[in-house]
């Protein structure tokens, strides 16, 4: 179910500020670590030892969740610390009036630039764009 959630495509309101994108992905990452700590409890291993003596046919649907369930908690894990470096050039987006925000501005076009060239999740034209939209309604 998680992982039928995880592929829905995102359904915002146009007026959130970039805040609404960390929370998003810090509420992902905390769904995901505790699947991830849940498939690490005694009784999974138990009972994928138990498929494995057997030879299950369910081993192979079994390893192909447990890749997409790591690779889920890893992206999140990546977007939420690329997301956090934003976070002290977006602040004034928040606290501050609009001449003195723009002094915030350049660093955080900057930063986001670095976040589209170096992340290994977050450099897809279309979480960047929702970014700067975000940005931009803020």
């Amino acid at each position: 179910k998680v992982l039928a959630e995880n592929d829905q495509l995102r359904k915002e309101a146009d007026d959130l500020g970039p805040r609404v994108e960390l929370d998003y992905w810090k509420k992902k990452l905390s769904k995901f670590c505790y699947l991830m700590e849940q498939l690490k409890s005694p009784d999974v291993k138990a009972v994928l030892g138990v498929l494995t003596a057997a030879k299950s046919k369910m081993l192979k649907k079994w390893r192909a969740l447990d890749i997409r369930i790591t690779d889920a908690a890893n992206e999140a894990k990546d977007n939420v610390k690329y997301l956090y470096s934003l976070e002290k050039y977006y602040d004034p987006l928040y606290n501050s009036d609009p001449v003195s925000m723009l002094d915030a501005i350049p660093g955080l076009i900057n930063a986001i630039k670095m976040i589209q060239s170096i992340s290994q999740y977050y450099n897809t034209s279309e979480k960047i764009s929702s970014l700067f939209v975000k940005v931009g309604a803020q």
